[in-house]
């Protein structure tokens, strides 16, 4: 009986002390909102919300204060759309007809039969909004890149 109870001890404390080990991942930045997203929202700004919520945006976007602060700060300190023509300043990224779009909530939602840039509402697609890094999109067979700014800055 004790050969066995040292056994189990041999066997038992090198994988509890394992479970102990100090992970080596690197915590991620506490997400800072620049000041400009306390101000109320614009008609533009609420259109895009309302155009892509839909009768769903009070309840997951106007009730959230953190979510509006969130997509606040994604329309106005985030995204940059810029026309780019130099060739070699282009990069070659995801075209913006591989994005799908974000129609769980209005299901009738559809894609932009021409870019506008004034007017795109980049909520419609389902970018990847947060990500460690920045992510560029083209617009497809035009010269703009949208860039998603990472929140992590």
């Amino acid at each position: 009986m004790k050969n066995f109870f040292t056994i189990f001890i041999l066997i038992l404390l090198p994988l509890c002390s394992s479970g102990q080990e100090k992970s080596n991942k690197i915590p991620l930045k506490v997400i800072e909102f620049n000041d400009n997203v306390d101000l109320t929202l614009t008609a533009k700004e609420r259109l895009q919300i309302d155009e892509v919520y839909g009768e769903y945006a009070e309840k997951y976007i106007y009730s959230n204060a953190f979510r509006l602060k969130s997509i606040k700060d994604l329309l106005r300190n985030r995204i940059v759309i810029e026309y780019i023509s130099k060739e070699s300043d282009k990069k070659d990224c995801q075209k913006l007809s591989e994005i799908p779009l974000l129609n769980s909530f209005v299901s009738d939602l559809e894609r932009d039969k021409t870019f506008d840039p004034k007017n795109f509402n980049p909520l419609k697609y389902n970018f990847i909004f947060h990500s460690k890094g920045d992510k560029m999109y083209r617009v497809d067979n035009t010269n703009y890149f949208i860039t998603i700014k990472s929140q992590y800055h």
